[in-house]
């Protein structure tokens, strides 16, 4: 008997523990089977929405998330954030579609990389060298970015001459109305991030100053200029997710991706970044804009208003987070 009651008081405990090691160990097991879990609700919420077609739109509108995300996710594991990822995609956006008649859509792409380049440098020495909080110096940098965006259009007396067709074509299209063209872009920059993160020195000292930054300093690693490099790639994935953004909607203007840039943190806490820094990795952030993405398209095909839609949007994150922040145990 004393057997049988230890046994069924240890149960729901090694369930909890098997649950905390999957989170932790595997968290694309439970992303996935979420994002599973949402396909086939948005299926019973419109019967025959989910098809090849679906799954091109879904993809299409989570590129430049997934690439924003990607922003926050290198950030945070440093247990840093970047707020300004929505100012400077907005500006590159808007650079590329008033240069691309006078000067060529490549001049124009270079400018605004240069242009992102620059306010990430500005950021990596405020937060790096002059140890500004990450979340300040970011803030203001969107601000400063913006003011400067909107001088610049006030200057040229232009809202643009309208996105350039080649980034029209990279934005929007789709091969066989199934994989949008944007791969072409987001695939080399997944590989990128991913092996950069898992086998490279500088991946290994994002998680270390995350983790411990004392204890990364004493082992000799200068701080200071991993965090100034962390911002100006930062910036410029910000510009290149801006030129996506600007190909899918087909706009142009200097608030272009304001609204992505809390689903971006969102994404990568959802995908298993800690916002404390020194865990996650950037699979998981692709699966949580992918979540995020189907999961607008779902509260859409509801037909909530906006605001509801905002409310609900907003509960399921905090939720989203919390469970998983619980199950790990983490603080």
């Amino acid at each position: 008997m004393r057997c049988s009651g230890a046994s069924g008081a240890q149960s729901p405990r090694l369930s909890v523990a098997a649950t905390r090691s999957l989170f932790r160990d595997r968290p694309m097991v439970p992303l996935l089977g979420l994002l599973a879990i949402l396909v086939v609700a948005s299926e019973l919420a419109s019967p025959g929405i989910v098809g090849p077609e679906w799954i091109g739109v879904m993809i299409r509108a989570a590129v430049p998330l997934a690439i924003l995300a990607g922003c926050q996710t290198l950030t945070m594991l440093t247990g840093g954030i970047d707020l300004s990822v929505g100012a400077v995609a907005s500006m590159a956006g808007f650079l590329v579609a008033s240069l691309a008649a006078s000067s060529g859509t490549p001049t124009g792409i270079l400018i605004a990389l240069v242009a992102a380049g620059l306010a990430g440098l500005v950021t990596g020495v405020g937060v790096g060298v002059f140890r500004v909080h990450p979340l300040i110096m970011t803030l203001g940098m969107s601000l400063v970015v913006l003011g400067l965006t909107n001088f610049y259009q006030l200057q040229t007396v232009t809202t643009s001459t309208g996105v350039p067709a080649e980034i029209r074509w990279i934005g929007s299209p789709t091969f066989a109305q199934i994989l949008p063209y944007s791969l072409l872009v987001f695939v080399p920059v997944a590989a990128i991030l991913l092996l950069g993160l898992r086998r490279t020195g500088y991946g290994r000292l994002l998680y270390a100053i995350g983790d411990n930054p004392i204890a990364a300093r004493l082992s000799g690693a200068r701080s200071w200029q991993v965090l100034i490099v962390l911002y100006v790639i930062s910036a410029l994935l910000a510009a290149v997710a801006g030129f996506l953004i600007s190909g899918v909607t087909n706009t142009a203007s200097v608030s272009l991706a304001d609204s992505y840039v809390l689903p971006s943190v969102a994404a990568a806490v959802i995908g298993g970044t800690s916002i404390m820094g020194g865990r996650g990795g950037y699979s998981g952030t692709i699966i949580g804009a992918l979540i995020l993405t189907v999961v607008s398209s779902l509260l859409t095909s509801l037909g909530y208003p906006e605001a509801v839609r905002q409310v609900l949007f907003g509960a399921i994150i905090v939720a989203v987070a919390a469970a998983y922040t619980r199950v790990t145990g983490e603080t």
